[in-house]
């Protein structure tokens, strides 16, 4: 099978690794379910072309492993769905029935929208799993794994994700290392593409601009960083009749507003595990993402252990999109995280002459030459982050940042140059911030619990938490997001099913 013979031919290590896993799930979820009971979402995206072709080689394999005969060889007789939109591109329509076409796919076209669409299709068909081209860092993966039940609300299926923990450089590796046909936008700058209404070839790819206002593109797999392949999804204008414009108010839910990007925070310190001291640092760092409307997805912390360092950052750098290390930087024995986090990268730790210098300025010659391990960087994926106001850069290593701060005047330091740097060189996204509002009541929690579940429903934009700071003390409902309108609305519900006065805001 010829896209198996690729992947065992080439010399990337990390997309052997990546293929295996991929088939390895594959080849699950076929011995768990029936041919007859699987579908495959296509939607012509690039994603979805490397599952079309994992699915080809994986069904190839798991019918070898089975000794079966398969009359067509290396192609997937697993039903197909195509959801047919009249705002999709052309060249998306015809590069989807032209695979169809060439590989013999069962194709179901479904006009209505998804979930609608859905309902229909298993309704008429057994289908208990469908395979979906998702990976960490698409809006809808927030809370997936390989295998994860479809949402609350929708009809009930197996959501089966081989590619999840793909990057974007995974992706064009599989393509240009398997040779398979995609998408024709992909050569004209498009990086990631939706709708026509949403999606414009990515400007990090432009060549040259014409006076025409039609600029020249190099191809998305030259793109250098792939965060950043949603940076051609932007608003445009679209018709004012049969749809809904981009960024607009669908349902009462802002979709600019609420789109999120996620962040991990490590803290290493054996001092903090032991209780000497607390995690300030973790609490502002926390404070500061937020502030530029961020989701912290998970804070940590470690041990002053380099396998503990990398296993954790290992873990967090895949599943967001900026991990944020503080702690363990530093001359002593105990400052282990850039050894961390090269050991989470695969790299190993190298002189960077250009920081050497800096800390040459820094603290004289005490510390330098052969004897300097500060200067020890991780290999090839280190980026030196230069702001006047630091004595020494800040580092980069693709999406893992170590800050220097060992205090709180540090961290706001770096956190400022952070964010100037953001402003001036598209360091990280910033985002709407988050707001906040908090009512406070001496209501029981019997009282209260089941109202605030029904609002969490209601309104699943918004973060609704709850805290007492003593068992006696009033409880404080906390309703936080991107939208104050959205927050006053759940605010003014919950206080409509009690009687007047049972709640008060703390300001």
């Amino acid at each position: 099978m010829e896209i198996d013979k690729a992947i065992k031919e080439c010399d990337d290590r990390r997309l052997k690794t990546k293929y295996n896993n991929a088939i390895y799930v594959i080849q699950r979820a076929l011995a768990l379910y029936s041919i007859e009971e699987v579908a495959f979402s296509f939607n012509g995206g690039k994603d979805s072309t490397v599952l079309l072709h994992l699915l080809r080689a994986g069904y190839y394999l798991h019918n070898k492993e089975q000794s079966l005969s398969n009359g067509g060889l290396a192609d997937s007789p697993i039903r197909t769905i195509y959801f047919e939109s009249p705002s999709a591109f052309p060249e998306i329509n015809s590069f989807t029935h032209d695979m169809a076409t060439t590989y013999g796919l069962e194709m179901e076209i479904i006009t209505l929208d998804f979930k609608s669409g859905l309902e229909g299709l298993l309704k008429a068909k057994p289908i208990r799993a469908i395979f979906l081209g998702v990976r960490i860092g698409d809006p809808t993966a927030v809370g997936q794994e390989q295998f994860s039940p479809s949402s609350p609300g929708w009809p009930p299926f197996m959501r089966v994700n081989p590619i999840l923990d793909w990057s974007y450089r995974d992706v064009w590796s599989f393509i240009l290392t398997c040779k398979v046909k995609y998408c024709s936008l992909y050569d004209q700058g498009y990086t990631s593409i939706g709708s026509i209404y949403d999606t414009v070839p990515n400007e990090l790819l432009c060549i040259s601009h014409s006076s025409s206002s039609d600029g020249k593109f190099k191809p998305a797999y030259l793109l250098s960083d792939g965060r950043l392949e949603r940076a051609g999804r932007v608003k445009k204008s679209a018709p004012s009749v049969g749809r809904t414009p981009v960024g607009k108010v669908i349902d009462g839910v802002d979709s600019d507003k609420n789109s999120m990007l996620t962040a991990s925070v490590i803290a290493v310190g054996d001092e903090i595990l032991s209780g000497s001291v607390g995690d300030d640092l973790g609490l502002l760092l926390c404070q500061k993402l937020h502030s530029i409307g961020w989701t912290v997805s998970h804070a940590a912390v470690v041990q002053n252990d380099i396998d503990s360092v990398a296993e954790e950052v290992e873990r967090r750098k895949s599943a967001n999109d900026m991990v944020f290390v503080f702690g363990g930087v530093g001359p002593l024995h105990s400052d282990v995280t850039s050894a961390g986090v090269a050991k989470a990268f695969g790299v190993r730790l190298a002189p960077d002459e250009e920081f050497e210098e800096y800390l040459r300025h820094l603290i004289g010659d005490h510390c330098t030459g052969d004897r300097n391990e500060m200067a020890q960087l991780p290999e090839g994926i280190t980026e030196l982050l230069h702001h006047e106001k630091l004595p020494v850069p800040l580092i980069k290593c693709q999406n893992v940042i170590m800050l220097t701060a060992t205090n709180v005047p540090e961290l706001e330091k770096e956190w400022f140059c952070l964010i100037e740097l953001t402003r001036s060189n598209g360091l990280f996204t910033l985002m709407e911030p988050y707001v906040a509002k908090r009512l406070s009541t001496f209501l029981p929690d019997v009282e209260t619990a089941r109202p605030l579940s029904e609002l969490c429903l209601k309104f699943p934009d918004l973060k609704i938490v709850c805290r007492r700071k003593s068992r006696s003390g009033p409880l404080i409902i906390s309703f936080e997001g991107k939208d104050l309108a959205r927050i006053e609305s759940a605010t003014e519900a919950l206080c409509n099913k009690f009687h007047s006065g049972a709640f008060s805001e703390v300001k």
